[in-house]
């Protein structure tokens, strides 16, 4: 068995994705890189057989008809042989310092499994002076094993994304997460729906992952998501039936997951705000119904929040605040 198993989703990524593949090889025989080429139509799949070639004990390809990121995850997710199991796209890359240091931690955790890693990563934004990371060093303990009981408040805007998550497999396998086909931003189903499982955690203040923004086609540039909008809160709406909140006795999971649901909700409606139009403000209190309808009790918290307040607002005053709001956010956090 590996130790590390590490999935690289690929779309037509012939341009950037050998130097995600050239960070993680100095890992060695104990990782395991799965390639998993989602029907591109670039040189994506030959690089990748490339690479399996020239590393047959490290690289492995999978090839598979286009199905979109979520898909491409789930095939590296079923096809991997490590103990733990970490998503790298393929324009981002991981820190060549903190990558040992993460591979010596898992491996101190082979016989007694902790169920999650989680690291610190850096938004790496083209033309940025300065690249804002994300750190939980305020937020959890360090150098031991510890629950859900242990970690103190998230601030809004800090919460763990895939990038900052490494699963133990079989946890991750059986905790019933699955991501539709064709669908973008699936991350936050990859890393909201397991966390009902996770039991035992380790945090390593270390910037190990790199998240590159800057391409013009991301699915995290502001006019994409309003393009895609629909598949966004295709997502959103996911998180509100995948996991059923009520069941969830520990006070600190469900304080975390349920505030991690507002933010996620927050950015539909702050989307749609700066959509503008009538048919976008129309999906916004359609998504207010469906979450009424689907979670009476969920939505009643949500609507008395600040956050769930503020993104209802109807009139063209209250959403300029709401859009400033995002905005201030935006320049403190470096996200989009």
């Amino acid at each position: 068995m590996k130790l590390l198993s590490i999935a690289i989703p690929s779309y037509n990524s012939q341009d950037y994705m050998a130097h995600a593949v050239e960070s993680l090889l100095p890992g060695g025989d104990e990782v395991e890189i799965l390639i998993v080429d989602d029907g591109s139509t670039d040189r994506t799949a030959e690089i990748a057989d490339e690479y399996a070639r020239k590393y047959p004990n490290i690289v492995r390809v999978i090839h598979k008809p286009n199905g979109g990121h979520g898909d491409a995850v789930m095939a590296g997710l079923r096809s991997a042989s490590g103990l733990y199991f970490k998503v790298v796209d393929s324009d981002d890359w991981v820190d060549a310092e903190a990558y040992p240091k993460v591979l010596e931690t898992l491996r101190a955790y082979v016989d007694e499994p902790i169920d999650m890693l989680i690291s610190n990563y850096v938004y790496d934004k083209a033309g940025a002076l300065h690249n804002f990371v994300m750190s939980y060093s305020h937020i959890l303990p360090q150098g031991r094993v510890f629950g859900w009981a242990d970690t103190h408040r998230f601030h809004k805007g800090q919460y763990l994304l895939m990038h900052s998550v490494i699963y133990r497999t079989r946890m991750l396998l059986n905790s019933g997460m699955t991501l539709p086909k064709h669908t973008f931003y699936v991350d936050d189903l990859y890393v909201y729906v397991p966390l009902k499982d996770v039991r035992r955690m380790l945090y390593l203040n270390v910037n190990f992952y790199h998240y590159f923004i800057g391409r013009e086609d991301q699915s995290v540039q502001e006019q994409t998501m309003i393009r895609r909008i629909d598949q966004f809160i295709y997502v959103n709406k996911l998180m509100f039936t995948e996991v059923d909140l009520n069941a969830i006795t520990d006070p600190h999971l469900y304080r975390y997951m349920l505030n991690f649901l507002e933010i996620i909700t927050a950015i539909s409606c702050v989307m749609l705000m700066k959509g503008g139009t009538p048919e976008h403000l129309r999906k916004r209190d359609e998504l207010w119904r469906f979450i009424q309808q689907e979670k009476p009790e969920i939505h009643e918290k949500l609507r008395k929040r600040l956050l769930g307040r503020m993104i209802r607002f109807r009139t063209r005053a209250g959403r300029t605040a709401v859009l400033f709001a995002y905005k201030v956010s935006q320049r403190i956090y470096g996200f989009n």
